[in-house]
């Protein structure tokens, strides 16, 4: 596993040159770990309503609905997604090309390898 790239705001981590929206670093540990473990009870969710759709079970589609749901829940309450975490009035650019924002110059600099900020 490579290095996970984060922008000097903790705001973003960089995947393959987009900027991903980080979790709220402000949540406390205990917190943060009912999060993740809700998030990732709601992807084994829909790994399980997938292989119900393969196999043509007619709760499929009602059951990756609700598994849906509960992986965008926790990704929201993590601060992933929905109103973002910060109050400085930065906009959020979640999914952006790191090349077409404010961190360009910076990611420039750190994939030629020179210290950032």
């Amino acid at each position: 596993m490579s290095e996970v790239i984060t922008t000097p705001d903790l705001r973003y981590i960089v995947v393959r040159n987009r900027l991903w929206r980080r979790a709220n670093p402000h949540l406390s540990p205990e917190h943060r770990a009912t999060l993740v473990a809700r998030l990732m009870d709601g992807r084994r969710a829909v790994k399980a309503a997938k292989a119900s759709e393969r196999a043509g079970e007619p709760e499929a589609a009602a059951a990756m609905k609700a598994a849906r749901g509960e992986v965008d829940a926790a990704k929201t309450a993590l601060g992933e997604r929905g109103p973002v975490w910060w109050n400085d009035g930065a906009p959020d650019l979640n999914r952006h090309l790191v090349r077409n924002t404010p961190y360009a110059d910076w990611f420039a600099a750190f994939s030629a390898g020179e210290p950032g900020p």
